[in-house]
């Protein structure tokens, strides 16, 4: 009986089989995570609390820095600027890392017959920390008296895109997943672990840096795994999938609109000017950042055929 309902139960699906140097990289990384946990109360000084003397990142790194609209701001316009694109940074991280422990211990139950043991236990602490960064970054907001920005899902096209994913392979998701946090992550690094941030800020994204590499690294080793043994023209459906979510993620990155609703002032571009976002989007200050930071994630992209140039 027991053996029927898991024969009903289990989808069919190509298992997840690592080679034995790949199988090394996910235990190194679980031995890892084991060793060095990320605790809420010690992460950061909660209590000195954010030096807002000290902006939350690099003026330079601003989504209209370089442009007109950000000449016509004042200086504490431009710092309120800054702030509000770290609010939207923070919690588009938050919406991310509630998604992930549903989404990979929903694989653990759902593929548990396709994934390997330490395939199936890093999921389980991958989700540990993302629940533990969901937390830190909640109290981040409350201390810089930042809003939580929009579910992504408002975003017709990116909802859409993500309402695909469901009923494909799990690597699916692990591939998106990796893509989401390779930008957000790279991002975060590239315009606050400089000299002039505010401490706090600085410091809270540089321990969760250290948690996000282990597992952008794991997000890799399976799906270069899945490249590797995946039939052509399997790897070719999914290349042009992810070709439109990397798209996406650049576009996010570079603007969104819906700074302009949590700004104290008249925002010099609204929700729906087009022309104008489309401008900053494509500033020569955005297309220099856009090539500087997000460099190694677009290199992999172009290795594996997901982007094409």
């Amino acid at each position: 009986m027991e053996a029927s309902i898991a024969a009903v139960s289990q989808p069919k699906t190509n298992p997840i089989v690592l080679d034995e140097k790949r199988q090394k990289t996910v235990r190194t990384l679980i031995n890892a995570s084991h060793r060095k946990l990320l605790f809420l109360d010690q992460v950061v000084d909660w209590e000195k609390g954010i030096d807002f003397s000290k902006p939350p990142k690099v003026a330079e790194s601003s989504w209209i820095y370089g442009t007109p609209y950000w000449d016509m701001l004042t200086e504490e316009q431009r710092n309120e600027v800054l702030w509000l694109e770290t609010g939207r940074d923070v919690s588009y991280f938050i919406w991310l890392e509630q998604t992930l422990p549903e989404l990979y211990v929903g694989y653990v139950n759902k593929y548990h017959g396709v994934l390997s043991d330490d395939v199936r236990e890093y999921l389980m602490v991958f989700s540990r920390e993302e629940i533990v960064h969901t937390l830190m970054f909640r109290r981040y907001l409350d201390k810089a008296n930042l809003r939580l920005w929009s579910h992504p899902e408002n975003i017709p096209n990116y909802s859409l895109f993500e309402q695909q994913l469901a009923g494909k392979h799990p690597v699916y998701g692990i591939c998106w997943n990796l893509l989401i946090e390779w930008f957000a992550e790279l991002n975060s690094i590239f315009q606050t672990q400089t000299d002039g941030i505010d401490p706090l800020t600085r410091q809270m994204f540089k321990e969760h840096h250290l948690e996000e590499v282990r597992h952008i690294a794991f997000a890799k080793t399976i799906c270069e795994n899945y490249f590797e043994a995946a039939p052509k023209e399997e790897l070719a459906e999914m290349c042009e999938f992810f070709q439109k979510g990397y798209g996406f993620l650049l576009d996010e990155y570079t603007y969104m609109p819906e700074i302009a609703l949590h700004a104290s002032f008249d925002f010099p571009i609204k929700p729906g000017d087009e022309d104008k976002i489309r401008e900053v989007r494509n500033s020569p200050n955005n297309q220099r950042l856009n090539a500087a930071r997000f460099r190694d994630v677009r290199e992999w992209c172009l290795k594996h055929n997901i982007i094409k140039q």
